[in-house]
């Protein structure tokens, strides 16, 4: 289960790399409000770049935690 939390962090670090070139969090705060409602291709579907880094940094969070369903 904590693989699940391992993939979501990863996609989620290169997603935010991808959109801000960096992981700095002072420069993706920064400049975050310049990428509301610009979207990117993931996985073939048209999705909302901040929306889909923070729910696959969410999913990295509940996967390493083991919340919601991915305790064993």
């Amino acid at each position: 289960m904590n693989r699940i939390g391992d993939f979501g962090f990863g996609l989620g670090v290169f997603a935010c790399y991808a959109v801000f070139q960096t992981v700095e969090f002072e420069v993706i705060f920064a400049t975050a409000p310049l990428h509301a409602n610009q979207s990117f291709e993931f996985f073939n579907f048209e999705v909302d770049q901040l929306t889909c880094i923070s729910l696959l940094l969410f999913v990295g969070a509940v996967g390493k935690s083991s919340q919601i369903g991915l305790h064993t």
